[in-house]
This record gives structure tokens, sequence and C-alpha cells, in this order.
């Protein structure tokens, strides 16, 4: 699997991410300069987490404009695969790549503790590795997690099945804590139309490895992995 991860200043999971993409793929991830205007040759482009350009603004509003989402859209547009994890899911809603916004937690304070995600559908290029309701691990680390949309596009995403991480307790039950954040619907990762652009908030390549502490989000590389192969 080729893959590329573009990196903004201030973001800060661009080598966490570019470690999870070698441990599950075996190749090294291309870094790809925000000022940049053309992708290498890859099948899937990963957004990662941190504070691009300080958060200033609203957080990914001035990294959505850079020159290489131009490029990072044109990919998506031919079917490539794009992931955005955390402040690359703020970037893809601010690049219209992906419905809704990313606000201010519920709690007004900043969130770092391990959450409990639920995959509602088994069945896209990056939960494919999981089963249907399987409940797994993984970490947050946010200030402006809590999903938005207006009722008529909450609608169509659970209508079309493109909610496909919910947060919620050990149990895989809603509404009993688990939503860190206060997301409508618990929810924690949605896919695109086309179903090739997936932007959620936890961090998945912070549990890859056991020494990590597990192997929870390794599932979702390896679901790209599969679908590229």
């Amino acid at each position: 699997m080729k893959s590329a991860v573009v990196v903004f200043p201030g973001i800060n999971r661009d080598n966490d991410m570019a470690h999870a993409l070698e441990v599950v793929s075996g190749s090294k991830a291309h870094m790809v300069w925000h000022a940049d205007t053309e992708l290498p040759d890859v099948d899937v482009v990963v957004v990662p987490g941190g504070f691009s350009y300080g958060d200033y603004l609203r957080c990914g509003a001035i990294a959505a404009r850079a020159p290489i989402m131009a490029a990072v859209r044109r990919h998506a547009e031919r079917g490539g695969f794009v992931l955005g994890v955390c402040n690359g899911f703020q970037i893809l809603t601010e690049a219209g790549l992906l419905p809704g916004v990313l606000m201010r937690n519920a709690s007004l304070k900043f969130v770092c503790k391990l959450v409990h995600l639920r995959v509602d559908n088994a069945n896209t290029a990056f939960s494919s590795a999981y089963a249907a309701g399987e409940v797994f691990r993984t970490p947050v680390a946010h200030g402006e997690g809590n999903y938005f949309a207006d009722d008529e596009t909450v609608k169509r995403l659970e209508g079309e099945g493109r909610v496909v991480f919910r947060y919620v307790d050990t149990a895989g039950n809603r509404g009993t804590g688990g939503n860190p954040n206060g997301a409508v619907n618990d929810i924690a990762g949605i896919l695109n139309e086309a179903g090739n652009v997936l932007g959620m908030m936890p961090h998945p390549e912070n549990l890859v490895e056991p020494i990590q502490g597990g192997t929870d989000g390794r599932g979702i590389f390896a679901s790209v992995l599969a679908a590229v192969a």
C-alpha cells in the first residue's frame, strides 16, 4: 500500500501516523508538505491530528485552504482513499470533503483519554477488519471534537450507513457516558457519499502494536490495506 501523510505547521501526529502505516503495510509513507501542489502516486492520503496553524480562526480552517488540499480533493474525486484523524477530520469538514462541523467539546474542556468505539458499519474500506457491532478502544485528545450537522444531514448519514464509528461504553451501549465531547448521535467517524473518505476524531494510530498498550486501532489501517489489495 502506497501512502502519504500531509504535514501542516502545528501538526504533531504526522510521525505517529507514518509509523502506524509502516507497521501495518510494511511500506514507508511519503511525507507531503502543506505548500506542495501535487501528491506522489499513492493509494491513501492521511490528514493527521495536531493543531494546524495553531487552530487559529477555526480548527482546520486555514489548513483546508492550503495548496496541497486541491491535490487531496483530486485524489478523492478519482476514488483514492482519504483518512482524516482528529485535526484531519476538522480539516476535511472545512474543505467540504465531509459534511458537518466539529465544535467545542460540550464540557468546554480538552479531553485526553481512552474511549470505546462501536463499529456500526463494518462494510467499508476503513472498517472491514472489524465485525459489525464490535467494540474497541482508542485514544482521544481534542478540545473541538463535538460533531454537529443539521437534522437532514444527520438523517442522511444515518440512513445511508455513513456513520462508521460511534462512542459507546465498554458494553457497546450509547447514552451511558461514553461520549467524550457531546457529538450528535454519539458520532465518532463518518464517510463521504462515495465511501472513500473517512473522518474520525479518535486516534487509531496510537494503538497499532503491543508496545503502545494494544492493537485495537490496527483494524482501520488493515481494512484500507485490504481495500487497496
